[in-house]
């Protein structure tokens, strides 16, 4: 067959549909993760990144870390650089949010495009092995006695830790506005303060703590979840008389300025690969929650969301 021939013959299929929408989206995806290696955000992305190549709805995935600022620093970079890119994807959730409300950077996520919200996960909180602390019960007592020295680590200013902790003090009649909490850039930091017991206590997804758990490493004292979660035996923190529940999810958002079609071409691409037995499996060996949602349902969800949390913050003395 002549080149031009050929031409014409893919140009006629493609306007007929003949192929998915999906398979002339973005092949050569860019995955924006607005946080340092070793969180919650880093491991969501790349479980995402790997389930498209399973799924061959991408033909590579680049990874771009860029911490800092509950994730403004790397929100910024995304709009900024990937304007009407259709291969762009970022990593955001709930603690982006909070970092939006508390820190008012001069990029917001309505800047970008909301693709879907991917998983749901609790928070929970753990001590260092070594701790003299054993219990919640031990944290609040020290908490009600010198709020000042009880450090909370978690990660960015306005995550869903950061929140709870605040929270917790509220709960306990503690001025939320006193306690010592000490923000990382990314869970990885996080992670290595509390096993070289710099801090008192940390909060985080499950997940990014289980393998220490597991090791004895990390003890495990209390859940932001209402009731107990089935894998997991630890105690919520309302069990623990603390009336506290928040949850933590997190989604993808695409580039600034793509169109309707080119959206529609990406949530098709990032629904496909949510499907692949690899996305199963991050799910189970993470205990995330899937919480599948696209289009206007997510954008709404989101608005929603924004709204939920700045009334939990302004009640709990955060701004």
């Amino acid at each position: 067959m002549r080149r031009d021939t050929f031409l014409k013959s893919l140009a006629a299929l493609a306007a007929s549909s003949s192929l998915p929408m999906s398979a002339w989206a973005a092949t050569n995806i860019k995955m924006m993760i607005p946080a340092n290696p070793g969180g919650g955000w880093d491991a969501t992305g790349r479980a995402l990144g790997k389930a498209l190549l399973e799924a061959k709805a991408a033909d590579t995935v680049t990874f771009d870390n860029k911490g800092g600022a509950a994730g403004a620093l790397g929100l910024a970079q995304f709009v900024n650089a990937s304007k009407g890119d259709p291969n762009a994807l970022m990593v955001m959730g709930a603690v982006m949010l909070g970092g939006i409300i508390t820190g008012k950077p001069p990029v917001s996520i309505t800047a970008a495009t909301p693709i879907a919200r991917l998983t749901s996960e609790y928070n929970v909180f753990v001590l260092p092995a070594n701790s003299p602390f054993k219990t919640m019960a031990d944290v609040v007592a020290q908490l009600k006695k010198d709020p000042g020295s009880v450090k909370w680590g978690g990660g960015s200013r306005g995550s869903t830790e950061h929140i709870a902790a605040a929270m917790i003090a509220r709960e306990v009649g503690v001025d939320p506005a006193r306690i010592n909490y000490v923000a990382f850039r990314g869970g990885g930091e996080a992670t290595a303060a509390i096993l070289g017991g710099n801090v008192t206590i940390g909060g985080s997804g499950y997940s990014e703590f289980a393998e220490y758990i597991k090791a004895g490493k990390m003890k495990a004292v209390g859940v932001t979840s209402g009731a107990r979660l089935k894998s997991i035996d630890v105690p919520t923190l309302k069990e623990q008389g603390i009336n506290v529940e928040i949850g933590n999810w997190r989604g993808v958002y695409g580039a600034p300025g793509i169109t309707p079609e080119q959206r529609k071409a990406l949530t098709e691409v990032v629904l496909k690969a949510l499907k692949t037995k690899s996305w199963s499996e991050a799910l189970v060996k993470n205990d995330w929650t899937a919480a599948v949602l696209s289009g206007p349902a997510f954008e709404k969800f989101v608005d929603d969301d924004f709204a939920s949390l700045r009334a939990t913050m302004v009640k709990s003395g955060m701004i």
